[in-house]
Order: C-alpha cells, then structure tokens, then sequence
C-alpha cells in the first residue's frame, strides 16, 4: 500500500471512484486505440454507475480518458464542448451487466481509421481499477504496470516463443505478472504480461512477428 491508497489520487471532481477511476478506464480504452483518435464513443454503464454517472460526472471523465486526459486534466470540465469541436460522436447506455462490479464500464470505441475497440472494466474505489475484458478477451490487470496483450491463436509453442523472445533478446525486462486467457482450445487466446519498466526498443514488434500471434497492444502504466 502507498500513500495515493490512502489519500486518493489528485483528479478533478467529486469522487475518486466515479471519476478518477472512470478517467483511468476510458484511458485503457485510448491507449488500445494506439495513438489512433477516437471517432465514436457508446458507453453501457452499470449498477451505481448507471444511477449516479450525471451528477458525478462520471460520464464527463470516462470520455476525457477515452481522449486522453488525466484525473488531473481542467478539460474535464468543459470534455463535451471539446469533443464536440473535434467531431467525436459519444452516448452514454445505463444498463444492467450480470456479474459484474457496480462501478462497471464497458466502453465502445472507433477510432477515425475504423479500428473497433471495446473495452470493460470496473473502478473499484479510491482511483483504483479493474480491466476485465478488451475486444471480448478475458483480461485481469490494473493499470499500474506496462502491460502486454498478446492475442493469438492457442497452438503448441507460442507462448514458449514469446516468452524466450524477452529471456534470450530482452535480459533486463523482468516480468511480473503472466496470465492467460483461453476461452475455447485452440481458438484465439490473450496473453497478459505486466513488466516492470518500459520494453527495450523492438521488443514489441519482435513479438509481433511471432507465429500465430495476430496483434500486440502495449498498455502504458497509467
């Protein structure tokens, strides 16, 4: 624990949950995009989410990540007359998703060159969050380390190949964290990798020349 789980983070807004939290899921979202801008935004909104997102502003601060900002970011304030001048679309759906925390989001977003990405998590209080899916792929992280999703086809060795890219080319990326996700046997999986640190210049795209690896998305500790 350090002093920001204490405290809380320093944002603009009421709550460190219902904004703060929001600001650091709709920047999941932007950062998946990568560096691509976003063109249209739906947000479902679920359990306290979906009751109080108006006056909390929580609406406010998940399109401010989604473009970018920070918890700290004045453009909160005025993120609906700014996205309006740049030509970004957005709506907000209260709605019910079973199972799910009551601070959930799950954030629909194109980017002006069509890239879809749909990201959900949960902001599970004092600024901290949860990412619980990316584009339908199970995820687990919080955003506090730079983390690598590795969607790719569940075949004998990938995982192997990748892991031996960072250990043979990349000796000083430790990481700390390594899941998968595999929701049917040889269908399309998602490796989830949390480093300490940034990657090495080329480590990404190393990996992406991986068989049977379809993409790399680099999630910047936010």
């Amino acid at each position: 624990m350090n002093v920001f789980d204490i405290i809380g983070p320093i944002m603009i807004g009421p709550s460190s949950s219902h904004t703060a939290g929001a600001v650091r899921l709709g920047r999941v979202a932007n950062k998946v995009l990568n560096q691509e801008a976003p063109k249209e935004v739906m947000v479902e909104l679920s359990g306290s989410f979906a009751k109080t997102y108006r006056g909390h502003g929580t609406d406010r601060a998940l399109l401010a990540g989604i473009m970018g900002y920070h918890s700290y970011s004045e453009e909160i304030r005025d993120i609906f007359s700014i996205a309006d001048k740049a030509g970004i679309t957005y709506r907000f759906v209260p709605t019910q998703i079973p199972g799910s925390h009551p601070n959930t989001a799950r954030i629909h977003v194109k980017g002006v060159n069509g890239t879809p990405v749909v990201v959900q998590g949960a902001s599970i209080g004092g600024g901290n969050i949860r990412v619980d899916s990316i584009n339908g792929m199970a995820v687990d992280f919080n955003g506090e380390h730079n983390t690598i999703l590795v969607p790719h086809y569940d075949r004998p060795g990938v995982i192997a190949e990748v892991t031996n890219i960072m250990w043979q080319k990349y000796k000083d990326v430790n990481i700390g964290n390594f899941k998968l996700s595999r929701p049917v046997k040889g269908g399309i999986a998602m490796m989830t990798i949390e480093i300490d640190g940034m990657p090495p210049e080329g480590m990404i795209e190393d990996i992406r020349t991986v068989k049977n690896v379809t993409n790399v998305f680099l999630i910047r500790s936010i």
